[in-house]
């Protein structure tokens, strides 16, 4: 189940308890009235005596208080009904044993360690990384990391405050690194400076930043630069020009996130956190786990090489392009490449030559087409 269905129900339960707590109090008001006007006719009995006359008002009052004690106990009766509801709901989304969806792994507690502390530099929370260093053992590769992470948390605290210096400073002494990776990062950096000299109204001013900044990356980016001579002609209108994407203000702080992935990249890391993807992995793909292992459970069967099941994640995840055969559940390689069927379905070339059995055609397993062997093609990923 999805959270949003679940924050849905939550929400409905929050409405209903607060339509419970309002009708309980208006009928708890009416049973102080009942009893407060219960009490003003018997004082009214100047002999204080019970007498025949006085049992109807006792009387009454029973049934007046009975009537409102039995609509308190409907109101609650329905919240009640509610809350079971959420708790099923919760009980069926949240299972309480999640042990049952891994297999137990001998992992070094050092590397683990390591794996948080770069998670942390990466994060820029520098002086938890280091007491967590400190106390796990002294690292020359990850205190290498700390520097360098370090060096890219100063550079982006600069560009929130539209401080590009320390960028360019870093572009330069890695101009090398990053050409070989296709970097576009000094042309987004120097088209940001150059709209700022645009939006004064100096058109000389900013030719002379053009052929300053902009001239020196012509031969691996003139389709940019050429965008950004275009600007000259609306300069002073740039608000109705053809480029107003160029005076974005998300520019900022996508080019954060241009600059973040780079140097990450430098560092033969990933942009991402690999430690908050990987959680989110598991997260999403723990319902499916926990399924999978209460069915295994319930058949007594153990966990094996490859999971039974397909663990669907979404776009978020997807990194690269890849292939598993929906007949064995293994992910495509170079050697059990992807083969296009003559009826449009792919498998891996080893689960073809299974299903052929050594002879020159087979039955599609999805569809009632015979397929020759020699017509199957490879897919390349």
């Amino acid at each position: 189940m999805e959270v949003g269905t679940l924050r849905d129900t939550f929400n409905q339960v929050v409405k209903k308890q607060r339509l419970s707590h309002s009708k309980s109090q208006e009928l708890i008001a009416e049973v102080e009235h009942v009893i407060e006007q219960a009490l003003v006719d018997v004082q009214s009995d100047h002999d204080h005596t019970f007498s025949f006359d006085q049992k109807p008002l006792f009387k009454n009052l029973k049934n007046n208080l009975s009537v409102s004690l039995n609509q308190i106990k409907v109101v609650q009766k329905d919240l009640k009904v509610n809350l079971n509801e959420y708790k099923k709901i919760i009980e069926k989304t949240f299972h309480p044993d999640l042990a049952k969806a891994y297999k137990n792994i001998d992992l070094d507690q050092y590397v683990i360690n390591q794996i948080i502390v770069a998670q942390l530099y990466h994060e820029g929370q520098f002086e938890i990384g280091d007491s967590l260093m400190s106390e796990s053992g002294e690292s020359e590769e990850v205190a290498s990391l700390r520097l360098h992470f370090l060096e890219m948390h100063q550079i982006l605290e600069a560009m929130k405050s539209h401080d590009l210096k320390p960028a360019l400073k870093w572009i330069s002494a890695n101009n090398e690194k990053l050409s070989k990776l296709g970097s576009k990062l000094e042309l987004k950096i120097h088209a940001l400076l150059f709209v700022d000299v645009l939006k004064k109204g100096n058109k000389k001013e900013a030719i002379i930043y053009a052929k300053t900044n902009l001239a020196p990356l012509a031969a691996h980016h003139m389709e940019g630069i050429q965008k950004l001579m275009g600007c000259l002609l609306w300069i002073g209108q740039l608000e109705q020009s053809p480029y107003t994407e160029i005076m974005c203000p998300t520019n900022w702080a996508e080019l954060i996130q241009d600059v973040t992935q780079e140097f990450c990249s430098m560092l033969g890391h990933s942009g991402r956190s690999p430690l908050y993807v990987t959680l989110l992995a598991g997260i999403e793909g723990l319902p499916t786990l926990l399924k999978l292992a209460n069915v295994m459970a319930a058949k007594q069967n153990e966990w094996q090489a490859h999971w039974p099941v397909p663990i669907e994640l979404s776009k978020y995840f997807c990194f690269h392009s890849f292939f598993v055969c929906p007949v064995s559940r293994e992910q495509a390689s170079e050697a059990n490449p992807p083969m296009l069927l003559s009826c449009g379905h792919a498998l891996c070339n080893q689960s073809i030559h299974i299903l052929a059995k050594n002879t020159r055609a087979f039955k599609c397993p999805f569809c009632p087409v015979n397929v020759k062997v020699s017509e199957c093609r490879q897919l390349y990923l």
